[in-house]
Formats: C-alpha cells, sequence, structure tokens
C-alpha cells in the first residue's frame, strides 16, 4: 500500500507467537474462492489468494493452511484486522478500556485503520506441523463428531507489519488489541490458545511530522 495521505501514524510492529499458530486457509481452492468472494474484494484478489493456498492435491480438503507467497507461508493484511475486531469486540464490553470508547467499532476498524503490507512473512524455525482435534456440534439428528486438522507453525514465530491509524485517536486501543494477544491469539482453535503472541513497537512515526 502506498502512503498517499500524510494523517495519522504508522506504527512498526513485531509479533513473536508464543504458542502454536493454527493456518485458517481452505485448501480446497474453490472453498477458499468462494469464501474470499463473500469478503467482496476485486477479482484480481481472489485470484491472488487462491493461487498463494497452493493446494494442488498434498492437502486433505478439509484441512486447513497458511497461504503462501513464493513458497514461503504468510499472513494476508485483513486477518489482522479481522484480529483488531475480535480484541474489540471482546475489550468494549469491559469499562474503562480504549475499546469501550469505539463507537460502530467494525466501521472505524475498516475505514481508518490500515495494514500496510498486503502480505505478512512469518519467520520461523523448525519444521511446520499438523494440528488435528475433534470438533463436536450438537445438531437436529443428534451430536456429531468431526476430525479437524490444521497446518501449525510453532511457538517463537515473528511478524513485521505496519499499522496505519489515520486517526492518533486510535493509537492506544491498537496498542491495547495487540496487548489482548496475550490472552487470545490469531489463527484456528483460539479458545485452545493457540496463536497467541507478544508484541513490541519498533517504530512510531507520524505522518504530519514527517511530511
Amino acid at each position: 500500500m502506498e502512503i498517499t495521505m500524510k494523517i495519522g501514524t504508522l506504527l512498526k510492529v513485531r509479533v513473536t507467537t508464543t504458542e502454536d499458530m493454527l493456518g485458517t486457509a481452505s485448501a480446497n481452492p474453490e472453498i477458499q474462492r468462494e469464501f474470499i468472494a463473500s469478503k467482496g474484494p476485486d477479482a484480481k484478489s481472489i485470484e491472488e489468494e487462491v493461487e498463494a493456498v497452493g493446494a494442488d492435491g498434498v492437502f486433505e480438503k478439509q484441512m486447513t493452511v497458511f497461504p503462501r507467497v513464493d513458497g514461503k507461508p504468510i499472513m494476508w493484511d485483513y486477518q489482522w484486522k479481522g484480529f483488531f475486531k475480535d480484541a474489540c469486540s471482546a475489550l468494549r464490553k469491559i469499562s474503562d478500556t480504549e475499546s469501550s470508547k469505539i463507537k460502530a467499532f467494525k466501521k472505524e476498524i475498516d475505514g481508518n485503520i490500515f495494514i500496510v503490507e498486503r502480505a505478512i512473512p512469518i519467520q520461523f524455525e523448525g519444521e511446520m506441523g499438523i494440528c488435528q482435534r475433534p470438533l463436536r456440534a450438537s445438531t437436529a439428528q443428534g451430536e456429531r463428531v468431526a476430525l479437524a486438522a490444521s497446518e501449525s507453525i510453532p511457538a517463537g514465530a515473528v511478524m513485521e507489519f505496519t499499522v496505519w491509524c489515520m486517526s492518533n485517536s486510535h493509537l492506544k486501543a491498537v496498542k491495547e488489541w495487540l496487548s489482548y494477544g496475550a490472552l487470545r491469539g490469531i489463527g484456528q482453535w483460539r479458545n485452545a490458545s493457540k496463536g497467541r503472541f507478544c508484541y513490541e513497537i519498533l517504530e512510531e512515526t507520524s505522518l504530519k511530522e514527517a511530511a
């Protein structure tokens, strides 16, 4: 993303996972295509993201995986915006949090807070694994149990990206959401503590002062 307006502040963030992180993209290219289309991007974005999944029959269709660019696992910008919404939704119910001060928080995050990088590389040591777990659901036909599987990247993975807050009033909230990552992570199976992370601000740049 090109920074064309000298508005707000850029936060250069480094995230380090403290628990295994699980992939969220379907390895089935048709399912992935339908999901991305439901989010309403343009056709070029759909093809780009379907291609990045790299589903070539290596993975089972039910498995969730990490998208890849040049063979390396990544996270897309919108996944972090989704994390911000999830964190804000939970924290706004607690009085005296920065999140509780934001009305219509989804529109605020969609319209005024951006991740500058489109694709965010995931840097890690060791081998990627597979996490399998049972999924239980109550249906009209009774209890159903299925086996879910996801690609898993070990704890200690590092991601660096830039958050553009067009309003400086959102800076404290973004830091609050990132702090929440130590309790509720990103990726699949967050309720089981997967994807938890800590963060640090590497650089904070006022676009107005840099102009």
